[in-house]
């Protein structure tokens, strides 16, 4: 009996593993644009030459999330020309870093076909799906469609003239694996806490990954250069040299580039770079400059991502809450952990967190996130620090119970459905500025 107990936990941990490894990977430009490209790709591929003309059809989510964010490699924002060189140059096989080869010709190439209103873009009317993308590409003897739902890289229909070369049903669309795989916190602290140190080392690369976006929007001017403005004389004069002012400089200056749309890669979470930043870079530089060892950055950074990963599978892939609330709520555990904290100071932390940010709208990928993400970090150490002093929400107070993952339903809860309203009338807004 106790050998059957042995290999379910070894069967559960390999899951586990393997959900990390699917969650968190390498992505180039905001997901959203970067996802219409790859599916425009894939419609172009299965098509076997260059349209001439390309339909595409966004739930409002996408929508809102690719309307002002740059996209990497050409100084432009927004959809048109991410499909444009997703038709040109893109290669689905590269997933999220689809538009790796672009080039100053294939922009020029993108822009003559923007000219010629060749794309047309629409909001997909009557789906419940809130990510869902849509693309149908047209030469005057052919057409394909390729349709992505659920997740970023996840195609459900495939079609080309009259012949369906895949078909997925909705409902379905949802990795299997990740609906089996049932998480609470207390499993992803055990996990983060005991599983074999050279299984979960992988984890390093997202550390390495950005921090050299962070280093790199140093040198330059991305977006609002928050990051860059943090760390001049402001860091000095008003925050002082320490490690606080360090991990809101780092965080917001990769999120800096890629809202910028710089070439750079960034590790993502479930789906979001921005989310992959929160979750990783206020641990490494907490971790760098309090001496703790490999191991210790490596089990926190687990912990904080495969946080992320939990709440994001009640919350849904893109919702009207911001993503920085779930992402800085998982390097708010980790940092608890880098801190000596066990599980009951980690669940502290998770409260902590939950009564401050939740609410925070999401309207749109865009330069401005870094401010949001650097919101997002800058709680997620004070609820660190509280929750090391013993110091926690109660759950006479507001949304917080005493059942962590009570509460964490709560939050997602209100984020998946209960700001459903503000997220029409956030899109709304967008759509009608003057």
């Amino acid at each position: 009996m106790k050998h059957k107990i042995r290999l379910m936990d070894t069967l559960e941990r390999t899951k586990i593993l393997k959900l990390i490894q699917q969650e968190v990977i390498p992505a180039i430009g905001c997901t959203e644009p970067i996802s219409v490209a790859l599916c425009t790709a894939k419609a172009k591929e299965i098509l076997g030459t260059i349209p001439e003309k390309i339909t595409v059809y966004l739930s409002a989510n996408i929508l809102k999330n690719a309307m002002g964010v740059g996209i990497p490699g050409t100084g432009m924002i927004g959809l048109p020309i991410a499909i444009a060189l997703g038709a040109l140059i893109g290669k689905s096989e590269y997933q999220l870093e689809v538009l790796k080869e672009c080039t100053h010709e294939a922009v020029k190439r993108g822009k003559k076909m923007i000219d010629q209103k060749s794309i047309s873009i629409s909001l997909k009317e009557n789906i419940q799906e809130k990510l869902y993308i849509e693309v149908c590409c047209q030469t005057s003897q052919n057409h394909s469609t390729a349709i992505i739902a659920g997740e970023h890289t996840h195609f459900i229909y495939i079609s080309k003239n009259n012949d369906v070369l895949l078909d997925k049903k909705l409902d379905e669309n949802n990795n299997h694996e990740k609906q089996v795989l049932e998480l609470n916190l207390q499993k992803v602290y055990d996990f983060a806490t005991t599983s074999p140190i050279n299984e979960i080392r992988f984890i390093l690369e997202s550390a390495r990954t950005n921090k050299y976006a962070a280093e790199q929007s140093f040198k330059y001017d991305f977006g609002h250069s928050l990051g860059k403005t943090l760390r001049g004389k402001f860091e000095h004069k008003i925050m002082g040299d320490s490690i606080f002012s360090h991990i809101l400089s780092y965080t917001s200056a990769a999120c800096d580039a890629r809202m910028a749309g710089a070439m750079i890669p960034i590790m993502s979470n479930s789906g979001s770079g921005n989310q992959g930043i929160a979750a990783t870079l206020p641990i490494v530089i907490y971790a760098e400059e309090n001496g703790k060892t490999e191991e210790e950055l490596i089990r926190a950074l687990i912990l904080s991502h495969l946080t992320v990963i939990y709440i994001k599978q009640s919350l849904g892939r893109l919702s009207a809450l911001c993503g920085c609330v779930v992402a800085a709520t998982g390097s708010s555990c980790g940092i608890t952990y880098l801190m000596g904290g066990k599980y009951p100071q980690i669940t502290a932390a998770v409260k902590n967190m939950i009564a401050n940010l939740t609410g925070m709208i999401c309207d749109g990928a865009k330069p401005s996130c870094a401010l949001k993400l650097t919101s997002g970090v800058s709680t997620a150490v004070l609820s660190a620090i509280l929750a090391m002093e013993q110091k926690c929400v109660t759950s006479v107070e507001g949304i917080i119970e005493n059942d962590v993952d009570q509460c964490i339903r709560n939050l997602t809860l209100i984020g998946s459905q209960g700001m459903n309203e503000t997220d029409k009338i956030v899109l709304d807004i967008m759509t009608h500025k003057h």
